[in-house]
């Protein structure tokens, strides 16, 4: 397979990587990729919103298969115009692409499907929001019903600053989702599917403030880390079964089969398994840290995804070790990241036992020095025997990174390493738990992941 990776960050390096490690994989693009990825493989100037650019390149370079890995190009219809020119590709079509594009229709097809989720309004003005947000009480769940890059949620006691959000939701032209809180963990699975059969990969979970103790506002991901060993048992036949395959079904019932990757993004509640949202593809970065355990070719899995094979394909082999991912962040990120600073310390890191190092937003500038292209830098993934053992293998990877400003947090899987995280019901009790003393914009889940 001669296989063209579209995107520039550190979702598409692991992706790279992966592809890199599969041995009926002949060849390995990106377009347009980042200073990381162009190290390994050739990078190609695109623009992915742009679908027939995206068919154009696909056709100059004979890619036998195309992997888009982030939403605006799904979303612009690039898997569509890829389709139509009879190139496999991986990732859903615009109409499917809806479940992450609008939560809105998300809701309505989790209704259809019997999908568990939350209890949710939509709100186009000020008055609808006032009433949804009363209606629900605190803690407040406001959600930009659009693409937001994972920074479109507020969850927040103070109702001044969740109507403030859905305002400016409303000036930029779109429409809110005010939603029930739904207590517990949270937990991040990514299903891969042809469109009627799938394939779940090992659960995750991510970060999603900017500071420890899930302070801060939220961002596109700080870090994650896999497996989960506090999840039940049965959790992901529970999940196939209630929310996977219920939706790709609904999908194909009405002519729109989803392709590629069903990011479930859950909560175990008291009341058991709820849905908070869907993407349309592989999640940023967790995606880092469960591609560092995947031991099956990745190439083989989503060529079977793209081409209506899947129940052909061979069951999933998993590395026994943990993985950690750690990220690095720019000066000033997610407000205004300062852009253009040195970054050092990679090689260092990356000769590190059990470390890897994957790039995110960075560049090269007029001297060829590395530095930063974007709000996330680099990930730092870790692999060790246990969570403890991935955690000091990632975090000693980050003692070896120089960024100026830098900011990373420190307990990403702490609380999971030490044995404190449980579900709703289960050992740490008061895991859905909301601190009276919250500062506005927090975290009001006590668990690790929570948003």
């Amino acid at each position: 397979m001669k296989v063209l990776v579209i995107g520039p960050g550190g979702r598409e390096h692991a992706i790279v990587r992966a592809l890199l490690a599969d041995p009926y994989v002949s060849e390995v693009r990106c377009a347009p990729g980042n200073a990381g990825i162009a190290a390994e493989v050739p990078v190609h100037a695109v623009d992915a919103q742009d679908p027939a650019a995206v068919v154009a390149l696909a056709r100059e370079l004979g890619s036998t298969l195309v992997v888009i890995g982030p939403e605006a190009p799904l979303a612009a219809g690039a898997a569509d115009a890829l389709a139509a020119a009879g190139i496999p590709v991986f990732g859903p079509s615009k109409a499917a692409a809806q479940l992450e594009a609008s939560k809105a229709f998300a809701k309505e097809i989790m209704a259809e499907a019997g999908v568990p989720t939350a209890m949710a309004r939509v709100a186009v003005n000020t008055e609808e929001a006032a009433d949804a947000l009363d209606a629900f009480g605190a803690p407040y769940v406001v959600k930009d019903d659009g693409l937001a890059a994972g920074k479109g949620v507020v969850v927040t006691r103070d109702r001044a600053e969740a109507l403030a959000h859905a305002d400016s939701c409303f000036a930029a032209g779109g429409a809110v989702l005010i939603e029930e809180f739904l207590d517990g963990p949270e937990v991040s699975l990514f299903v891969v599917s042809d469109g009627k059969h799938a394939v779940p990969l090992a659960p995750a979970q991510d970060f999603k403030r900017i500071s420890d103790g899930d302070l801060g506002p939220n961002t596109g991901g700080m870090g994650a880390y896999t497996p989960l060993p506090w999840l039940p048992a049965d959790f992901v036949d529970e999940v196939m079964e209630r929310v996977a395959y219920p939706t790709i079904r609904e999908m194909e019932r009405r002519g729109t089969p989803f392709v590629g990757v069903l990011y479930c993004g859950l909560a175990l509640t008291r009341r058991g398994i709820r849905v908070i949202e869907f993407n349309a593809r592989f999640g940023d970065p967790e995606t880092q840290a469960v591609l560092a355990r995947l031991k099956t070719p990745l190439g083989g899995l989503l060529h079977a995804a793209a081409t209506g094979a899947l129940d052909d394909a061979e069951q999933l082999h998993w590395r026994p070790e943990s993985a950690v991912a750690v990220v690095l962040a720019s000066a000033n990120y997610p407000d205004a990241p300062v852009l253009g600073d040195p970054i050092g310390g990679v090689e260092e890191a990356e000769a590190l036992d059990g470390v890897s190092v994957l790039h995110a937003g960075t560049s090269r500038n007029d001297a060829g020095e590395l530095v930063s292209a974007g709000g996330r830098v680099l990930a730092v993934v870790g692999l060790g025997a246990d969570l403890h053992a991935a955690r000091d293998a990632a975090y000693r990877g980050v003692d070896r990174l120089g960024l100026a400003g830098g900011q990373h947090r420190t307990d990403i899987a702490l609380r999971a390493a030490e044995g404190a995280v449980g579900t709703a019901t289960g050992p740490s009790g008061a895991s859905g738990s909301v601190p009276s003393a919250a500062p506005a914009g927090s975290a009001p889940a006590a668990d690790e992941g929570a948003r």
